[in-house]
């Protein structure tokens, strides 16, 4: 059994403190939040993390707090459908993929390792500052809020899970700079509405220069209203030294950009302008790094491997990350060797993911519409586009499911015997 102190309480860390206690390490978790709150808009739970969550018995949670996403649908700027894709138990995979709100998510999530490890494991108010250590033992220097006061807390390994401005990668890459800008702006907002469609839809619409990705993330109650999340992205540079995260916009001036952006099922415009608040983030990730394993420390989540949202990857791999640091923790008495294993397990492939995402992942098929058609496309019962064939869509989809370890195959394989 070893030893571990976990730096920061967000999906990662809490998943991997659970995953941990279960193996029967001794794990203390640190965020450094004096009191946490549901803060966020919505986010995707993909099937292969699902499964990681399902073996933590949390699925009646998910369905009690959270939509079954059954399809994804790629639009044109017009509402022109481009094609729609199955998802989550719908494609045949052994597991759901869940929308949700990210907060509310991290709130299960919290409730549970508590109820797992003991309240009194989950410490709040710790910003992690520094650490240091030796062949045998790795210190965590934590500053403790409200009062400023110092902590230190020794353990056997450091998990930094300390998010996209991550101490633990600072020190462990001094070198590393600032988040990577993409040139993109996103807003991010969530409204009660009327559920659209079978409301269990998620639908991405645009292209390159204008894009929106809207979602429900509640079922819908028993007038039909349902909490639906949009994102709006368009082009937009921002200077990382000085840039607000997560700062507060006009929602009418973000509606304009979308007024007429209206499907008869669902008006864009009109969604963003009811909302009561609009919040604006830089679309950013991280370069890869080659190491995240250093002695007894390592990094975990976005503090490893932060990347651009397309995909709806980041959340369901710091939740993988969770699982396979436990998985390589259980197989070695040598806490060294285990971060090394968790390390090659996971860097090559999240490195892979984040360059892809560059790329704007599975999304790209939009604007490859927008590159092919000259608004003389035919439309059919299956496709909206003839200059795009459905069996390339496909492709493109399947690839970067592959990647991601969450096409049919992998999720089917990853079934038997659970």
């Amino acid at each position: 059994m070893a030893k571990i102190t976990i730096a920061g309480g967000g999906i990662g860390g809490l998943v991997a403190a659970m995953c941990l206690h279960d193996s029967g390490h001794d794990v203390n978790l640190y965020e450094s939040v004096i009191e946490p709150t549901e803060l966020g808009v919505g986010i995707n739970v993909l099937p292969h993390s699902v499964r990681v969550l399902d073996k933590l018995g949390l699925l009646p949670e998910l369905d009690r707090n959270a939509v079954r996403t059954g399809a994804l649908m790629f639009l044109s700027r017009d509402g022109t459908r481009i094609w729609t894709e199955p998802r989550g138990l719908d494609a045949g995979n052994p597991w759901p993929q869940f929308s949700i709100h990210r907060g509310r998510l991290q709130t299960l999530l919290w409730n549970a390792a508590a109820s797992r490890l003991g309240p009194e494991r989950l410490h709040t108010g710790f910003r992690l500052t520094h650490f240091e250590q030796s062949t045998d033992v790795v210190t965590a220097n934590f500053t403790e809020r409200p009062g400023n006061r110092n902590v230190i807390v020794e353990s056997d390994a450091l998990v930094g899970a300390d998010g996209i401005h991550s101490v633990a990668r600072k020190q462990l890459h001094p070198n590393d700079g600032l988040p990577h800008p993409s040139g993109l702006v996103l807003w991010r907002g969530a409204v009660r509405a009327p559920a659209f469609l079978d409301g269990r839809t998620m639908f991405m619409a645009g292209d390159d220069s204008q894009k929106a990705v809207v979602y429900p993330i509640t079922p819908p109650d028993v007038d039909g209203i349902a909490l639906i999340n949009w994102v709006a992205e368009r082009p937009q540079d921002v200077d990382m030294a000085t840039v607000s995260w997560n700062r507060e916009v006009d929602v009418a001036g973000v509606a304009r950009y979308f007024e007429d952006w209206d499907y008869g099922w669902l008006s864009i415009g009109a969604l963003i302008a009811s909302s009561d608040a609009a919040y604006e983030f830089p679309m950013v990730d991280r370069h890869p790094v080659e190491q995240w394993s250093f002695g007894r420390v390592t990094l975990l989540g976005d503090a490893a491997h932060p990347m651009r949202p397309n995909g709806s990857n980041g959340s369901s791999q710091a939740i993988l990350d969770g699982e396979a640091i436990a998985h390589a923790l259980s197989r070695h008495d040598d806490v060294i060797a285990a971060l090394h294993e968790y390390e090659t397990a996971r860097l090559e492939l999240t490195a892979k993911l984040t360059l892809a995402n560059r790329q704007a992942g599975p999304e790209r098929v939009m604007q490859w519409v927008a590159d092919r058609c000259d608004g003389t496309c035919a439309t059919s019962h299956d496709r909206a586009h003839a200059c795009i064939d459905t069996a390339e869509l496909e492709r493109e989809a399947n690839a970067y499911k592959k990647l991601a370890g969450f096409d049919l195959a992998t999720l089917q394989s990853m079934s038997v015997g659970q």
